[in-house]
């Protein structure tokens, strides 16, 4: 399956708690179809404190997504887009923008 998602994509949620958030991927897990999105999915850990150097408490961090959840920001309309693929005249296969057509760099 080819990656429409890759990271240091900007992304838009679609569905869920964090509907309509914007944020950049910051790791993707291929083989679960999840993603890590800076800013979005954010949940509560309780950490016990573990000797000396790592204090307990509570910390904020980033869960990950499902891939269906998330859609592209189409680089020429800044709107959210769907993937799709082409080859080049070059032999090429990138990322085009569903919407506008525009090729996807990355």
């Amino acid at each position: 399956m080819a990656a429409r998602i890759r990271k240091g994509d900007t992304v838009v949620v679609t569905t869920g708690a964090s509907k309509g958030r914007r944020g950049e991927v910051l790791r993707v897990f291929p083989r679960a179809e999840r993603a890590l999105v800076q800013g979005v999915n954010i949940v509560t850990k309780h950490t016990k404190p573990r000797g000396l150097g790592q204090p307990g408490g509570i910390a904020h961090e980033e869960a990950s997504i499902h891939l269906s959840n998330l859609r592209l920001i189409d680089p020429k309309s800044d709107e959210p887009t769907k993937v799709g693929f082409r080859v080049l005249d070059d032999g090429r296969k990138v990322r085009i923008a569903k919407a506008t057509g525009q090729v996807i760099e990355g």
